[in-house]
């Protein structure tokens, strides 16, 4: 997808790294006596900004989101890319007008650690799916770093049959659980970095990578076993990283709930837990920031494309972030002097 386009899309893009295979319900708001709907109401309001969560193992993408929709009480939310049950670790959470920025936040280069299990392939390429390939065989650690030039740079993979990639208009996974064969081209992904961790026992061995959009570390993990005459399949995941958002600035879900939970007294109006709220122009911060008066930002929310004028006027091309007295105004798109607005917020001044 081209700038262009994302910044004309309002849909956000599911990112292909991994894929949801679990019933996407909302099990983690609170319920009823008998578990039936939650007892607990939060008003729905106007919320804008980024919850960096640290998703735990055993919950999907969607429940996460359903999740922090609840606790914050936001009319909006989405994510910045799919995390499969099995795996933990950076989840962008968007609320309100941050779901403007999510296209370019999936579009980032993520980091991954990752833990293979030699000897078994399984039909999802991880420990969630049945065996349907075995070795004896155990690679040594020299043999592993070897292989590991092969999976670096730009590299040519076949994605899971379980994954959220579509087959005349079906998805691949919905496809692969009823039993239907899926046969799913390769693509190009460009994976920027693939070191050996660790290898704890004979058995499995601990990966870290960085990657591009749409990498597979599932496809890494069964390819790797078979380039080193084995088999190969993940059995633990983390995605330490998302673009600018680092392992370092994530929040549990845990504490998130218990701040929530703390701030909903019995007959009282609930606030939410606002200081893990980011600001919304964080999802921005890969691209070049533009800075405009009151009156060039007026004319952007109007729909006016503006000219830069002056000797020092910058000669841009492409996206671009608008900002007007600390305020992100606009994603704008270049051409030369011109910027022409494509999405407007109305998101507050970053603090």
């Amino acid at each position: 997808m081209t700038p262009a386009a994302m910044l004309r899309d309002d849909a956000p893009e599911t990112d292909a790294a991994e894929a949801p295979r679990a019933d996407a319900s909302r099990a983690d708001a609170p319920k009823g006596r008998k578990g039936g709907p939650q007892k607990k109401r939060r008003p729905k309001r106007d919320i804008d900004g980024w919850v960096l969560l640290d998703k735990p193992v055993g919950m999907t993408s969607t429940q996460a989101v359903g999740a922090v929709k609840w606790m914050f009480g936001a009319k909006k939310a989405g994510h910045a890319g799919t995390l499969d049950p099995l795996a933990s670790g950076c989840l962008p959470i968007a609320l309100g007008e941050a779901t403007k920025t999510v296209p370019f936040v999936m579009d980032s280069e993520k980091v991954y650690r990752f833990t293979v299990r030699w000897g078994i392939e399984t039909d999802t390429d991880d420990s969630e799916g049945e065996p349907v390939a075995t070795a004896e065989g155990r690679p040594e650690r020299d043999a592993i770093l070897a292989a590991l030039d092969a999976f670096r740079g730009e590299i040519e993979q076949v994605p899971p049959a379980y994954s959220a990639l579509k087959i005349n208009g079906e998805r691949a996974y919905d496809l692969a659980r009823d039993g239907i064969e899926v046969k799913l081209a390769p693509r190009i992904v460009t994976i920027h970095r693939l070191d050996l961790v660790e290898m704890p026992d004979a058995d499995h061995a601990v990966f870290e990578t960085l990657c591009g959009k749409g990498t597979y570390v599932r496809a890494i993990a069964r390819d790797l076993g078979r380039a080193l005459g084995t088999r190969g399949h993940i059995s633990a995941l983390r995605r330490a990283s998302v673009g600018t958002f680092t392992e370092e600035q994530l929040v549990p879900l845990a504490a998130l709930r218990a701040i929530a939970e703390a701030d909903m007294p019995e007959g009282g109006d609930p606030t939410a837990p606002m200081e893990k709220l980011r600001p919304v122009d964080i999802g921005l911060d890969t691209l070049p920031q533009l800075r405009v008066s009151p009156a060039d930002a007026a004319r952007l929310v109007h729909g006016q494309s503006i000219i830069l004028r002056g000797r020092d006027a910058p000669i841009l091309e492409g996206p671009v972030a608008v900002t007007a007295q600390g305020r992100l105004v606009a994603l704008g798109e270049a051409e030369g002097a011109e910027i022409f607005p494509r999405r407007i917020f109305h998101a507050p001044a970053r603090n």
